[in-house]
């Protein structure tokens, strides 16, 4: 038992030393991009009232989250979604804003998740909102918002694959679909299963036309000239209007310059079902999992009692990083740290140039010297704690400095 609390829990993890600094590093890179787009940090509690994310929502499925009882009798959850916690904060402190309003969040949410998947349960997440504009311009900016936030931590070699969950809407409710019907669909083609997707078409009575079209939803993707292609294949108004609406993004990307990151997906779907427009995700090689993902949910904010449109984008950050270490492009971590390692008759001199450094704004550990330690641990430790050198006092008029890139000791006098 003693053994096992030395472990995790499935699906969490500690992170320390250069993975964190490198952690933190990308976060601030993507938060400071958010901020030039205009976007103001808020912070929202780990856990909510459990309403706050019920199916009514359109959010994770019950069996995910992770819920307890307060002593009140009160049923809460660890947040697994941080788009409902932004939409009752915007009814709470702008419920009469018309204006444009830009959020930008940074924290961690919790999954309940099979942990055979190897899934995440705990993920950290930097996400922005936009609420009260409805128009494509806005869908575009958060792309290209997500585009740059990716940059910015590194990664070059990235996809945004767009799809409209308004497409599917519409041609489910071509063919009569029910509510259950549909949803059983949608998560069929969100798996690709296309094996799924025959079976449920089987016993229903849909034109020949419609199946085949339902059947190749999930390899349904290309660039913008196959969704102008796309709009000869069906006549219903929603779904045509989806595909508009896409073209329309793509027009403005091609404004920001960044339509060369983008291809389409119309079978792409979300396991959120507030999502009722555009919906996006990023992919990069070397992992299977998106690296960001986001989408249009004007219908969510309504449900807290600001009818508004809203679009927001979520960096998964945890994700991001395990492609950029698989692909070799971790930026190199600064050694700005000196070891000061002292003989104790001359503290007082080491504390000084200790001093000394942290007025100057520069980094420096105090340690006294174990003579039952050998050199070559002390360098191991240094190495450990990210130093780029030691700084030996242990002689009257005079220090010794290692650099520990090039293991060459230079002498300066006092």
């Amino acid at each position: 038992m003693r053994e096992k609390l030395l472990h995790t829990p499935e699906g969490v993890r500690d992170i320390y030393g250069e993975e964190f600094i490198t952690k933190e590093r990308a976060e601030r890179a993507v938060k400071e991009c958010m901020r030039h787009y205009g976007f103001l940090q808020i912070k929202t509690p780990a856990f909510e009232y459990f309403d706050i994310f019920n199916s009514e929502r359109g959010t994770v499925s019950q069996r995910d989250m992770y819920r307890f009882i307060d002593r009140d009798g009160e049923t809460l959850v660890l947040r697994p979604d941080m788009t409902p916690q932004i939409a009752r904060c915007v009814a709470k402190y702008f419920r009469d804003e018309k204006l444009p309003i830009r959020m930008f969040y940074h924290g961690n949410t919790f999954m309940n998740n099979d942990g055979y998947r190897g899934k995440l349960k705990e993920m950290t997440q930097i996400g922005a909102e936009l609420v009260n504009e409805a128009g494509a311009s806005a869908d575009a900016e958060m792309i290209a918002l997500m585009i740059d936030c990716i940059g910015s931590m590194g990664l070059k070699d990235f996809q945004i694959e767009l799809g409209n969950a308004d497409f599917f809407r519409g041609i489910c409710d071509a063919v009569g679909f029910d509510a259950d019907e549909t949803n059983e669909l949608r998560q069929l083609i969100e798996t690709k299963n296309l094996f799924g997707v025959e079976e449920l078409l089987s016993g229903k009575n849909i034109d020949e036309g419609m199946k085949e079209l339902f059947t190749r939803l999930p390899l349904q993707f290309g660039s913008i000239d196959f969704v102008r292609e796309m709009k000869n294949k069906t006549d219903n108004p929603r779904a045509v209007s989806a595909l508009e609406r896409l073209e329309q993004i793509y027009e403005k990307l091609c404004m920001y310059g960044k339509e060369s990151y983008v291809s389409f997906d119309l079978g792409m779907l979300s396991q959120y079902d507030y999502y009722t427009g555009v919906v996006f995700k990023a992919y990069t090689y070397k992992t299977g999992e998106p690296i960001a993902a986001g989408g249009r949910y004007d219908k969510l904010l309504s449900q807290f009692g600001k009818p508004a449109p809203a679009i927001g984008i979520a960096i998964y950050t945890d994700y991001a990083l395990a492609a950029m270490s698989r692909q070799n492009i971790i930026p190199k971590i600064t050694r700005d740290l000196t070891l000061i390692l002292y003989e104790e008759k001359y503290e007082d001199k080491a504390v000084k140039i200790a001093n000394g450094f942290r007025d100057d704004s520069l980094k420096a550990v105090l340690l006294k010297k174990d003579n039952s330690l050998s050199d070559e641990q002390y360098k191991a430790y240094a190495d450990s704690i990210l130093a780029g050198g030691i700084l030996y006092v242990d002689r009257e008029d005079s220090i010794r400095i290692l650099d520990m890139e090039s293991q060459k000791i230079s002498e300066k006098k006092l």
